[in-house]
């Protein structure tokens, strides 16, 4: 069963796609990294990551943002995590163009690193998007001391 979008598991389910925004590709090609191995390699979820320019400089790139959401889009929705202030609005000003991501795209409100952790976690679970953002949403309550 495929519909373009890639393949669903063996139960027939999408996961939900991960893009995590940052303005250095090393830092957003490491937590997508940091985040599927403590999920356990989490092979079933579509992560990536979209750091820096183009040009490989710092910075956000629209362009990269909306192939990064198109490349792990399978038709559950994308949660998009972004680290500082020009991510998220760039990821914004993408959201409120009809065509720029994919439908089922939604920017979510969690911290950087463990918020990606526990999206990757959770969608490996085959949880859905509503769930997804739950989870990262909640690492802003993750105490430290």
């Amino acid at each position: 069963m495929s519909d373009g979008r890639g393949e669903a598991d063996e139960k027939g389910a999408r996961p939900v796609g991960i893009v995590l925004v940052s303005h250095s590709a090393e830092v957003a090609a490491a937590v997508a990294g940091l985040a599927k191995a403590l999920a356990g390699g989490a092979a079933s979820v579509p992560v990536a990551a979209a750091g820096g320019t183009e040009g490989g400089g710092m910075g956000t790139s629209a362009g990269l943002i909306s192939a990064a959401a198109a490349s792990v889009d399978r038709g559950a929705g994308v949660a998009v995590l972004a680290d500082l202030g020009s991510a998220v609005l760039t990821v914004k000003a993408l959201l409120a163009e009809d065509d720029e991501l994919p439908d089922g795209t939604r920017l979510v409100d969690a911290p950087f690193v463990e918020g990606a952790v526990a999206a990757v976690v959770t969608a490996a679970t085959g949880a859905g998007l509503d769930a997804v953002e739950a989870a990262a949403t909640e690492a802003y309550t993750y105490r430290k001391v």
